[in-house]
């Protein structure tokens, strides 16, 4: 129970992730209207039993301002304020939900330092791409999956598809969509799901209420999942390829899947203040860019080539190492990369945004 200097009564929370604050009312209105929500603006956080000294604080200069902008700032990091407020619950009463971006699987085979192949969830509903990685989630993890952005239809970027729309029917309300660009989802459908490798689960138990619904885009197209928007991008690698945009208009991360010279993408990234990780493959070592290139992958000296406009400030991290020549690949980038941060991503890394 919370004390409302307002009203003068105790109250109870909507719930324990939106719990209600009072405030000084002469920053009500500023925060109805200029924030959309109510009682964050200067709030000062209290329990029923804090002392009423808290409350009479001096208020911060964005109140006598009436800046609405201050109201984020100032409530997560002004300790004269909200000193009793964390900055997570900052976070929800603000809307700024944190993302968090789980590695299931990096690898870029079988046999190497890491042993699952692409698979990354983001909260507990969301996932890029469905390699061997999934195999980690448990059957309550699988059925919370609600959607699936594919990069391409390479088979250790789907394999996990095909057992993950098995593994939650019956155990879940409503259909897992996936994503993917037409001719991703033509491939899937055709190759895949088409009752010779695997039951075509868009028809089971129904094609009226099925496991697995289709949602394909044109790439370019952006979509907005609660407080996460995912945008995709055309890469240079196999037809209908993309990579992936997701932030929750904060900050976020951009998935490259697998691709080759993309310069197209590079010059939209350096649109995009958002972003501050990139996924980025990095297939081969140097001695391998001829096959590097026919492939469409990246090597070092390819992948250097290609980002070099981008500000240091962004962190690379390497996925999709082939197995046996990790160390040489990450030697190879860190020599050449003048200061450029790098990283070899690992099954378990885990990052908020």
């Amino acid at each position: 129970r919370l004390w409302c200097k307002t009203t003068g009564s105790h109250f109870v929370p909507e719930t324990a992730r939106q719990p209600v604050f009072y405030y000084r009312s002469r920053c009500k209105n500023v925060a109805r209207k200029k924030a959309g929500f109510c009682g964050i603006a200067h709030a000062s956080y209290k329990s029923r039993n804090a002392p009423d000294s808290d409350y009479n604080q001096k208020i911060t200069k964005g109140e006598k301002d009436g800046l609405a902008r201050h109201c984020i700032d100032d409530f997560r990091f002004n300790r004269r304020t909200c000193h009793r407020a964390p900055d997570a619950l900052a976070r929800a009463c603000c809307g700024l939900r944190e993302m968090k971006l789980q590695v299931l699987g990096c690898a870029g085979g079988i046999g190497g330092h890491q042993r699952f192949t692409t698979c990354f969830l983001i909260d507990d509903d969301i996932l890029l791409d469905a390699g061997t990685g999934i195999t980690s989630l448990d059957v309550d993890q699988l059925a919370a999956i609600d959607h699936v952005f594919i990069t391409h239809s390479h088979l250790d970027h789907v394999a996990g598809l095909a057992l993950l729309v098995d593994a939650v029917r019956g155990k879940r309300v409503g259909p897992v969509t996936v994503h993917a660009s037409e001719e991703v989802i033509d491939a899937l459908r055709k190759y895949l799901f088409n009752w010779v490798l695997w039951p075509d689960f868009a028809t089971i138990p129904s094609a009226e209420d099925p496991v697995l619904k289709w949602a394909p885009f044109k790439p370019g197209a952006a979509l907005r999942i609660k407080n996460r928007i995912i945008a995709s991008h055309p890469v240079n690698h196999m037809p209908g390829a993309v990579a992936y945009f997701a932030h929750n208009e904060k900050n976020g991360f951009l998935f490259s899947g697998d691709m080759g010279s993309t310069p197209a993408l590079w010059k939209t990234l350096l649109k995009q203040p958002a972003v501050s990780k990139v996924v980025v493959d990095c297939s081969f070592p140097n001695a391998e860019y001829e096959l590097a290139a026919l492939s469409m992958h990246f090597c070092p000296q390819s992948l250097l080539e290609d980002i070099g406009a981008i500000p240091q400030s962004v962190e690379f991290l390497i996925y999709h190492l082939k197995p046996g020549q990790e160390d040489l690949i990450m030697d190879e980038l860190r020599t050449s990369a003048g200061g450029r941060p790098f990283r070899a991503l690992k099954c378990g890394d885990a990052f908020s945004f």
